[in-house]
């Protein structure tokens, strides 16, 4: 991402938060060895003309909704927020395979690994962190062979890469993932118009740092993840999954 980059979609704008969706590539914060201005809370407080306080982020490659505060204090409010596990986050993920059962709870522990990755915990293994992933898939391809699927998924906790580790250990990793889904995808998706994370954050919901109700801001699928589910739709056989 450069300054030439396209703004962001601007989703929600009040006194103490703003929320945008933010396009795959882009980091949150500063990247290492990247000019500072190359990443999305520089963009926006140049944008802006203000300062922008970090509340959250997503991974680099990932696109969706990202929350910034305004104030010291609703960066205040929103940091407790998420300590005290009182903000609810919703994926969508497209995965190779099938979860099953389909709607469900992922549970296990994990632990950082090398190059700066994520990966199952053994069991009593020092250093371990608790980690709870609760999913539902939503709809279900043939493709050739293949099976591929829309998953929904909510972390309960927020560790890092959690989504991506947990959907892989349950043999369902997210399309297109340079860390943990490299030589599990179908030759299928050559063709795909897509080719990268197919991890898209679509929604957040967290109290309102003023108090008096909550804040929910939804990000619409990215256009290249609207454009894989369409192509899914188009060559291969799909239906949706019940609740």
């Amino acid at each position: 991402m450069t300054e030439a980059a396209p703004f962001p979609v601007l989703l929600h704008q009040d006194h103490d938060l703003v929320a945008v969706a933010k396009p795959p590539g882009e980091p949150v914060i500063p990247a290492r060895g990247e000019p500072v201005s190359a990443c999305l809370q520089k963009r926006l407080e140049h944008a802006l003309g203000r300062r922008l306080f970090v509340v959250h982020r997503i991974d680099r490659d990932a696109s969706g909704v990202v929350v910034f505060a305004l104030n010291p204090d609703a960066h205040r409010a929103a940091s407790l927020a998420f300590e005290h596990r009182q903000v609810t986050k919703t994926y969508v993920a497209f995965v190779a395979g099938s979860l099953d059962p389909s709607h469900g709870r992922i549970e296990t522990p994990l632990h950082g690994a090398r190059k700066g990755k994520t990966r199952p915990a053994r069991p009593g293994e020092p250093g371990a962190q608790p980690a709870t992933t609760e999913y539902a898939t939503r709809r279900r391809w043939s493709l050739g062979e293949a099976t591929l699927s829309l998953v929904e998924a909510h972390p309960v906790t927020g560790r890092h890469h959690q989504i991506r580790v947990h959907l892989r250990s349950a043999g369902a990793p997210i399309l297109f993932d340079p860390l943990y889904s490299r030589g599990l995808l179908p030759e299928a998706l050559d063709a795909a118009p897509c080719d990268r994370l197919a991890l898209h954050a679509r929604r957040i919901d967290l109290p309102a740092p003023r108090g008096g109700g909550r804040v929910v801001v939804e990000a619409p699928l990215a256009p290249d993840l609207a454009a894989l589910s369409e192509w899914l739709d188009a060559n291969g056989q799909g239906h949706t999954v019940g609740a």
